[in-house]
């Protein structure tokens, strides 16, 4: 069993000073932390390489040449037999399953981010989409957010979307 948080935006420190403490918890319970983009300053990578057990990370749109030169625009890894690939943006919300499928065929399921909105569905040929939100700015949403769940056996489980409480 593989415990895995899913965080994409967190914009640090253009959003938020810092990633909120209920985040860092999370990071120290999960055995591996996916960040589909946009960390915005090397200095948020850095802390969680040094904190999580693993990190697999990818750019965003809004990462500079600092981050490019460090992390992917795209990752691919199987995690408790889960296929899993990661990339910051998709596109726009319509066709974005049908896409997917032609782009990654060969995945089980993609995390991406970019549009700071909480997404899960699963596409035609049964890839599992996963946009976990961002911790950091909530932007036309209710909540900040970011996904825990679990990878075993091939599958993955206990999806969960965390809602974060406001900050004071």
């Amino acid at each position: 069993m593989t415990r895995l948080l899913l965080l994409a935006d967190t914009h640090v420190p253009k959003r938020a000073r810092d990633l909120p403490e209920q985040v860092w918890r999370a990071v120290d319970d999960a055995d591996v932390v996916l960040h589909a983009g946009d960390w915005v300053d090397v200095a948020t990578l850095d802390r969680l390489q040094e904190r999580a057990a693993r990190l697999v990370g990818v750019w965003g749109n809004n990462d500079g040449p600092a981050l490019r030169a460090r992390l992917p625009e795209i990752a691919r890894e199987t995690i408790g037999g889960v296929r899993l690939g990661m990339v910051h943006e998709t596109g726009g919300t319509p066709g974005r399953e049908a896409r997917m499928d032609r782009a990654f065929p060969d995945l089980d399921v993609l995390v991406f981010g970019h549009s700071h909105i909480p997404w899960d569905t699963t596409t035609a040929n049964g890839l599992r989409l996963l946009n976990p939100g961002s911790p950091t700015d909530r932007r036309r949403q209710p909540f900040c957010t970011y996904v825990t769940a679990v990878a075993e056996g091939g599958r993955l489980t206990d999806v969960e979307l965390v809602r974060l409480p406001p900050r004071a």
